[in-house]
Parts: structure tokens; sequence; C-alpha cells
């Protein structure tokens, strides 16, 4: 057997036992050393590959992809530096538990640590950012060695989705040459792995048992003021209806993030509070509204007023509840942590004894939201502003929408004015390391599966990863660009630095003044720049009845922003006080 047909059979077998375990997307970035890796998907029939050249773009895109369809994805890269421009988006993923199978071809070890071209030590490039790594054999083609990559391989797929999901990195040497025969009969299956999974796994979920449950339940006994705290998550599309449930049942205030996915759809909202962090910047409210308990599913909601409101209540009780294992308790506070589904543990309170909390509390923290919701949903601007501009969002937004949202004041503002409503719509954003990089690409990766996905996000962060829009060009995906435009860092304007006047614009503000409409004709997207509330609504509207790409551009300015930002959660605090 020669170099090209044991290149060839060893490659097919791992790509196909690859796609045999679930993977159903690919995103390759162009090299030599990886031929053997591109080819082998680009030819199988079980996967769907898409190409982008630039590796940090790329990587955000699998991102996307793997948020949005909750499947591991595959990223294909040559060898140098290649690899290490794959490191943000990695960050990201073992940060906010997105499974994805990183391949990065290699020299082989001959060629390593010699001064060869393209050769850089990529054995535990990653570090701990990794749930799993594994350093490949040099291509052989013995039945042995075929189910060596097929059982490496299935536990790959397995690893990135066990337990909290998150990336996985397999190093795999190439000798040249790189290409592979596809004339040779039987290259994907030798007839001993024929119709079988290399590696069948059944993964059950963890639940408490009734001891541990009653155990729970007497440590709530006596405690009349809870809270139930919804932070960002997406794993689970039966979580809003059970914590709706268990809401109802216990009649508990539950604070619902953005990205928890039970601000929108069609359970239950007599309990969901969503305006919270406008009500919780009051430092007067904060001191008035102590609980006795808190449980909370999820990571840390977005919103800093409530952080600063558990960070002065470290004596109350806190619950976190977790899927499989994490800490995620930045306050620092003492803290159980439930480590069990969340949905079945909601519906094991359910179905326990009977307990009930004070009426009257959940009824102030219902009054509470709708004088909040009133001011945040009145007036409108002559001319538009941040938080007008995700008003007409979600009243825009068709049904079964996926909105993806940039950090700084884009998820803030999302978290502020996107109210509980009946649509079915999903929020997405990259929250576990908060940057603002890769946005674009993450957005058009989430639109790979299809959908129709709106992108929200700032001119800083739009200018980061405009490489992005490439792949939304190539495949024409449809992506709607909600691009709010203060001309730098407005977030900092709400900030201490603000105070700087000296170094302010330099280092915070950083205004970079660009015409984004000439990005939208590099990228042949539609361009839009609406003035008024009303317009950005029917703007966004016809950007849903198009295909393709679409930037809708609103400018606003950041100190009329913080103006009218502070005048909203001045008015909501005076009445709340003053009742």
């Amino acid at each position: 057997m020669n170099h090209t047909e044991i290149l060839t059979r060893y490659t097919a077998n791992f790509v196909d036992e690859l796609i045999k375990n679930g993977i159903k997307h690919v995103v390759i970035s162009p090299g030599s050393r990886s031929t053997p890796l591109a080819l082998a998907f680009s030819e199988h029939p079980g996967v769907k590959e898409w190409v982008l050249v630039d590796e940090r773009s790329a990587a955000f895109f699998a991102l996307g992809v793997a948020k949005q369809t909750k499947n591991p994805v595959v990223l294909v890269c040559t060898s140098g530096t290649a690899a290490a421009n794959y490191y943000p988006a990695i960050v990201e993923a073992h940060y906010s538990r997105v499974p994805l199978v990183v391949l990065t071809a290699d020299r082989p070890h001959e060629l390593r640590d010699v001064g060869a071209p393209q050769a850089i030590e990529q054995v535990h490039l990653y570090g701990d950012y990794v749930k799993w790594f594994q350093e490949m054999a040099i291509p052989e083609a013995s039945l042995e060695m075929l189910g060596y990559v097929r059982n490496k391989a299935a536990r790959a797929v397995y690893m990135a989705g066990e337990g909290n999901p998150g990336p996985v990195h397999m190093n795999i040497p190439f000798r040249e040459p790189l290409m592979l025969d596809f004339s040779l009969e039987g290259i994907w299956e030798h007839p001993d792995f024929q119709d079988k999974i290399y590696t069948p796994s059944l993964d059950g979920r963890k639940t408490l048992t009734s001891v541990q449950i009653e155990d729970f339940l007497r440590r709530l006994a006596g405690k009349e003021k809870g809270l139930i705290v919804c932070g960002p998550q997406s794993d689970d599309i039966a979580f809003p209806q059970a914590i709706a449930a268990l809401a109802e049942k216990w009649q508990l205030p539950v604070l619902a993030d953005p990205l928890s996915q039970v601000r929108a759809g069609a359970h239950s909202k007599v309990n969901i509070i969503e305006t919270y962090d406008a009500f919780l910047k009051n430092e007067t409210i904060r001191k008035q509204f102590k609980p006795d308990f808190i449980i909370r599913f999820g990571a840390m909601p977005v919103s800093k007023p409530y952080l600063f409101f558990i960070k002065e209540n470290k004596d109350v009780s806190q619950f976190i509840v977790e899927n499989y294992s994490g800490y995620r308790e930045p306050a620092g506070n003492i803290t159980d942590f439930i480590f069990a589904d969340p949905v079945a543990f909601c519906e094991a309170l359910i179905e326990a004894q009977d307990i009930t909390f004070s009426q009257e509390w959940l009824s102030d923290w219902q009054g509470m939201n709708e004088v909040a919701r009133k001011h945040l949903a009145s007036g409108s601007e002559e001319r538009i502003t941040e938080g007008e501009a995700i008003r007409s969002l979600v009243n825009a937004a068709p049904e079964q929408h996926t909105v993806y949202v940039g950090n700084s004041m884009a998820i803030r503002d999302v978290d502020t004015f996107f109210f509980a409503n009946q649509k079915e719509i999903v929020i997405l954003g990259n929250r576990g390391a908060n940057g603002i990089d890769g946005m674009v690409s993450s957005a058009a990766g989430a639109a790979a599966s299809g959908a129709h996905i709106t992108l929200v996000l700032g001119d800083l962060s739009f200018f980061h990863d405009l490489n992005g829009l490439l792949a939304a060009k190539h495949y024409k995906l449809n992506i709607t660009i909600l691009l709010i435009n203060n001309n730098g860092g407005g977030i900092f304007s709400f900030l201490s630095q603000s105070d700087d006047k000296k170094h302010f614009e330099a280092l915070f503000g950083t205004p970079i003044d660009l015409d984004f409409s000439l990005a939208a004709q590099l990228y042949e997207a539609a361009y839009f720049e609406p003035k008024t509330e009303n317009e950005l609504e029917m703007v966004l509207k016809e950007t849903y009845r198009n295909k393709g790409l679409s930037i809708v551009e609103v400018k606003t300015d950041r100190e009329e922003n913080v103006v009218w930002h502070r005048a909203k959660w001045q008015a909501i605090a005076d009445e709340l006080i003053q009742d």
C-alpha cells in the first residue's frame, strides 16, 4: 500500500466517523497541510462544508453555527499561526459552553523545532481552554489503525458535547504528498466498521434524589421572600415552561436575563420581571427589597445592578443550579450549588410538598416591573435613540426569529428594552468572555442554519469583524445587521472614565469616523439609514421580507444617549420611591 492510499484510508475513516457521530457542519480554513482533511470533508456526502479564508472569522462562524444548531461543529485549519487565530473563539466557546471539534493539521514530528516553515508548537496549543486534547498518530492504514482513528473521532464528538459542552482539540500530523485518491474502493468504510458507530454512548441527565429534594425544601422553611433568577442559557427548550410553572406554584418573581430564553415565547409571563436592571440601579430600592433566598439558573446575568444587589446581600441564602458542574459565582458569596438538570429539578420541586411564599412580595416586584416598563416604553424622540432602536426591533421581529446580540452597550440595551412577549424569539450572544470580537462572524454562522438572523451591535464591534461579512456575501446568508453607530465606545460614557476629559476620547471614546455605507457596497449588502423609531421598524420589516445581507445603520450621539438613559432611570426611581 503506497503513501497516498494510506493517507486516503486513514483520513477518510476519521472523517466518516466524525460524521457518523453527528457532525453536520465543518468550517474549513484553506491551507496546504490540511489538504487531506479539507478534501475528505468536501467529498463526504454527509456533511455541509463552509470555506472561510480568515481563520479568526472562521472560528467565530463555527461558534455561531454550534450555538444555533446546538450540535458540535468541526473546524479545520493548516499548521502555524492559522491555528493561533482560532484562539479567541476557542476561549469564548470554553466559557460559553459551546461544542467545537478543532482539527489543526501539523508538520510531522521530524519537521518540528528545526526551523521548518509554518511549524509552531501546536501540542496543547489551547491549554486548559479545551476539554480534551489528542495528538494523533502519523497516518497508517492497518485495520488496527483505522479502528484507532475511528475511536478518536467518536470520542472527540462525545467529549465536545459531554457534560458542560466545550471545544476539543486534535492535532494531526501529515507527511507530504498531501493529495487523496478518491478512486480507491471502500475508502469511507472498512467492512468491519460498516453501519456501526465506533463507541456509541448513552448519557443520562443528572437528577436529585427525593431525600435531596426534601433537604433543599427544608432549607427554605420559614422563608417568605424568594427570587428565582434566570441567567444566560440556551440548552433546553423546555426550560422556560418549567420555570414559569414553578414560579406560579410558589408565587415567586423571576428575574429573567434576555439571554435566558425566558422573556419570550408561549409560556406564562405572569411572574416574569424583565426590567429589574432599570430599577435596581437605585440603591434605595435595592435596600428595600432584600430577599430571604435566591435560586439562580444559568450563568450570571448581564445586569451590573443585579451584581451590586447580590454583593450587598452576602448573607442571603443563594442556590445556583448547574446542569453538570461549574462554579459560576463571581460575587464571591457563600453559595449552595445544585448539580442537576434544571428542568428535572423544577419538575421535582413542583411535584413535592406544597410550599408558598409571600404574595405581597411578588406583587411588589410585579408593580415595580410595570412602572419601569411604562417609563421605558414611553416617548418617541425626534432623533432615534439606542433604546428606541431595540424597541423597534422587538416590534418588527417576526415569529420564530433569532437575534444575535453584541456586547458592551448592545446587550445592555437589549437587557433594558427587550420586554417579555409571546413571540418565539431566541436571543443569542457571546457572553463567555464578553469580548466585542467575532460578532459578525458568529451571527453569520447562526444564519448558516437557514434562519434569518438579526445581529445587533455597535460600530466598534462591527469594525472589529468586518471580515465576517464575506461569509454572508459568499453564501448569500439571510442577515439583518442593526448597526448602532455612536462613533466609538459608547459604554464608557456611562462609566467614571468619562470624567477624564483629557484622555477620554483618545483612550475610551475612540471615534473611528467610518462611512459604513461603503462597507455595504463592498460586500453587496442592502443599506438603510432610518432616522426615527417608526421608520426603523418599517425598514427592519422590509429586510425580513428580503433575502441576503442588509445593514441598517442607526446613528446616535454618545452624550445624548447617556442623558436619555439616565432620565429614564431617574423617572422610574422617582415614581417607585415616592410610592
